[in-house]
């Protein structure tokens, strides 16, 4: 859908965005050409020489009214648009945008209650996110939401993908509702909302597999296997990315509250007020192993590296955690 037609002058028009970027006509080449050769193509020129096409509609009949839906009523591409040039400082990073109110009707027509969870597969913009937020703020709820959204590239040094955009919008909206609560509420009131998001990335395990397929025999093959899991964590990711892939693999919501604490000069998380708890130093002790013990939670993980090859220390700790009913496991 992106080709050029005859414009007013005879020069060719393509159909060009009002941010400067790749459009497409909304027809194929032939009914672009004969609406402009039957003289229903009105161009109106930009400041830069390109054109915005509109199509004359002509009818000798009345036009039918339209039949009237729920959704009729439920806003428009224009009301999107202009919700979020009011977030973004009077520009649209996104085109054609759903608004807030279409998402807030099928939410209420969906029969949400007010702690479910949203999860919206092709998130776009984020008008979903800020749906329910506003839902969230007009009625104390304590719906959440999940936005999935593939990374396509918008073209744009200050947005390069749609994600990008819909983080940014999600956090704009928070930050409106955030600045709009200051001083209403008092501080012990329960109303308050939880305001905050994580973002998370898809991408290959944070710790290295064993190749079980290495033939037989190939000790070169073998040497590099080991070689490989001496430190078996991949390169370049954060204690953050390994504690969110422990959790997934351990089947604790990734919403679950994560604190962290500072045992006998090492870093611990605790997760879900201390049910369970996670270190991932490299250089764990005994006395370390004991505190953590002592804060008897339901589940203990440990890098494996962090044990640096002390079979005495790695059994204590195991002895350890069992006399206190404590699953202990290492990655």
């Amino acid at each position: 859908m992106f080709f050029p037609i005859p414009g007013p002058e005879g020069e060719e028009v393509w159909p060009i965005r009002n941010d400067g970027s790749e459009g497409r006509w909304r027809l194929g080449k032939q009914a672009m050409t004969e609406i402009v050769d039957e003289g229903n193509a009105l161009f109106e020129k930009r400041e830069d020489g390109t054109y915005i096409v509109y199509e004359k509609i002509r009818s000798d009949e009345p036009r039918a009214k339209a039949y009237r839906t729920i959704l009729t009523t439920a806003g428009s591409a224009a009301e999107g648009t202009a919700t979020m040039k009011e977030l973004f400082e009077g520009t649209s990073p996104f085109d054609f945008p759903k608004p807030v109110s279409l998402l807030r009707v099928l939410l209420e027509l969906s029969g949400v209650s007010d702690d479910d969870i949203v999860f919206d597969f092709f998130a776009g913009s984020g008008t979903t996110a800020h749906a329910v937020i506003e839902l969230n703020k007009e009625d104390g709820g304590d719906r959440k939401f999940i936005l999935g959204q593939l990374p396509e590239p918008t073209g744009r040094d200050d947005y390069p993908t749609i994600v990008d955009i819909c983080k940014e919008r999600v956090r704009r909206v928070i930050r409106t509702l955030t600045d709009e609560n200051v001083g209403k509420l008092p501080l012990d009131d329960d109303r308050k909302q939880d305001c905050g998001f994580r973002v998370f990335k898809l991408a290959e395990s944070n710790f290295l597999a064993w190749n079980a397929t290495v033939p037989q025999g190939d000790v070169s093959a073998l040497e590099k296997q080991l070689e490989m899991h001496v430190n078996h964590t991949r390169e370049g990711r954060t204690s953050e990315d390994q504690l969110y892939e422990i959790l997934l693999k351990s089947g604790i919501p990734l919403t679950t509250s994560v604190e962290r604490l500072e045992i006998e000069g090492k870093s611990a998380l605790s997760i879900g007020e201390g049910e369970m708890m996670v270190c991932l130093d490299a250089d764990l002790t005994l006395k370390l192993i004991r505190a953590m013990a002592a804060c008897k939670p339901v589940r203990v993980v440990c890098l494996d590296e962090g044990f640096a090859g002390n079979d005495q220390l790695k059994a204590n700790a195991v002895q350890l955690m069992k006399d206190r009913d404590i699953v202990f496991r290492t990655v």
